[in-house]
């Protein structure tokens, strides 16, 4: 009897959808379909993947009113906010846009006497793992490039967003991509990592938890496959004593409570200078009383449930270790927090790195906020976490911006903004968040491997 995947809604814990699993065997011919598939398409000119690929982003954009309705029962994120189109159409097109020049073979010598150059070679069959917080954007960010790069593409969506999946393979086959060319499969763990362990992938791309990321790698251990992995996250912001304080409020508290909190990039900690540290957490109190806990499918919601409640659960059991240990709450409980996925916003003050709401990743809408006295304090703060995926300034001064973020470990540096993907910057992490590269140029040679040639003529 094959196992079952299920999608259970947040909005009321009802069995949203369902799926059965691939058999391993199943599992195995998928593969074997995709790599016979993948030589043709490669063959195929750049320009035509890229076509058949930007074709397939309008086929989802025929579907926007399904996707903001179907986020909103499977995890959570309130109807008002509109989907995720935007950010994918934006990733999309400039992957496509710096396809040819990303692509384009590096010519050392073109001499009468030699051809020396270097060559972007697809890496063949690609497994993209992908996350339900984010569940469209988060999955083309490679899926796009990778097959305009001429793999194939094998996606296991999340089971909390498991009808993404689906949609995402029927606009790039009604786009006229191949069905063996990019495959949504439902897959369990045990065949997964089986897969894995069989040398089925010749690259993986996986976003999720530490847990899982390790569970990637062990599986992946002596087949030499290349596994990218973006997983946990702390990031900070801190506000300097120059800071525009209205501005910082905003930012940084859309960041931490958007999405409920469960953003990659989202803030979960904040060190603000202690000139205005009082009024930073007056405003962002102020700011946060004014956010609509409610049903996501009603358009006055501004935050919806957390997209499972297990997840609600640890995250107020770190708000309550923290007070145990003397941490100060400013959010009262409100009317729509059930004790399950419905929670309670909160900030925390009197807080320390003791507390796992300040080491652990939360990924749900609590912050943090602590003072400091100068740059140096805040940098040693900031820097005081086993993760490193963003990390956000806000000053007037772009100078000590600069000299802040070469100190920081973390993969991007904002100054003045905040839980924001730039396209043409590259998408990457240090220290337990993970490594690989995403997006921009770097994106597209992470989804290659370099060929040498070294022709000699005379």
């Amino acid at each position: 009897m094959s196992k079952t995947i299920k999608c259970i809604s947040p909005i009321d814990g009802s069995v949203y959808a369902e799926r059965d699993c691939l058999s391993k065997d199943a599992a195995r011919d998928a593969v074997a379909r995709a790599r016979k598939a993948q030589k043709d398409w490669a063959a195929r000119p750049l320009e035509e993947r890229t076509r058949l690929v930007m074709g397939a982003i309008d086929q989802i954009d025929a579907s926007r009113d399904r996707m903001v309705t179907e986020l909103a029962h499977q995890m959570g994120r309130p109807v008002r906010y509109g989907g995720e189109f935007g950010g994918l159409q934006e990733r999309a097109a400039y992957m496509a846009k710096i396809a040819k020049d990303a692509l384009a073979p590096t010519v050392i010598e073109d001499s009468d006497s030699f051809t020396r150059k270097i060559t972007r070679e697809p890496h063949g069959v690609v497994f993209v793992v992908a996350p339900w917080n984010y569940p469209y954007m988060t999955a083309n960010n490679t899926i796009a490039p990778a097959l305009i790069a001429g793999n194939v593409v094998i996606l296991k969506h999340a089971s909390q967003t498991i009808l993404v999946g689906e949609h995402l393979a029927d606009a790039y086959h009604a786009a006229g991509v191949p069905k063996d060319v990019f495959q949504n499969i439902v897959l369990d763990h045990d065949t997964t990592s089986a897969l894995i362990a069989d040398d089925a992938f010749d690259f993986i791309n996986f976003t999720g938890s530490i847990g899982g990321g390790q569970a990637m790698e062990h599986a992946a251990a002596g087949t030499f496959t290349g596994v990218a992995t973006e997983l946990g996250g702390k990031d900070p912001g801190y506000v300097r004593h120059d800071a525009n304080l209205d501005a910082a409020v905003d930012t940084l508290m859309d960041g931490a409570m958007f999405n409920a909190g469960q953003c990659c990039c989202g803030i979960e900690r904040i060190y603000v200078h202690e000139t205005l540290y009082d009024a930073f957490v007056e405003k962002a109190v102020a700011w946060v009383n004014q956010l609509n806990l409610g049903n996501p499918l009603d358009e006055a919601t501004t935050l919806g449930p957390m997209a499972n409640v297990r997840f609600a659960q640890e995250v107020r059991a770190q708000i309550d270790e923290a007070l145990a240990d003397g941490a100060t709450a400013h959010i009262e409980k409100m009317p729509a927090d059930d004790g399950g996925a419905y929670l309670t916003p909160q900030v925390l003050t009197d807080v320390t790195h003791d507390m796992r709401v300040m080491r652990d990743e939360s990924f749900g809408p609590v912050v943090g906020i602590m003072p400091v006295k100068d740059d140096a304090e805040a940098v040693a703060l900031m820097n005081d976490s086993r993760f490193g995926l963003t990390a956000a300034i806000f000053t007037a001064d772009a100078g000590a911006a600069e000299a802040i973020a070469g100190q920081l470990e973390t993969g991007t540096v904002f100054m003045n903004r905040a839980d924001y993907l730039d396209p043409a910057l590259c998408w990457t992490g240090c220290k337990q968040t993970g490594r690989g590269e995403g997006l921009s140029e770097l994106g597209y040679h992470a989804l290659t491997r370099p060929k040498s040639y070294h022709f000699k003529k005379a």
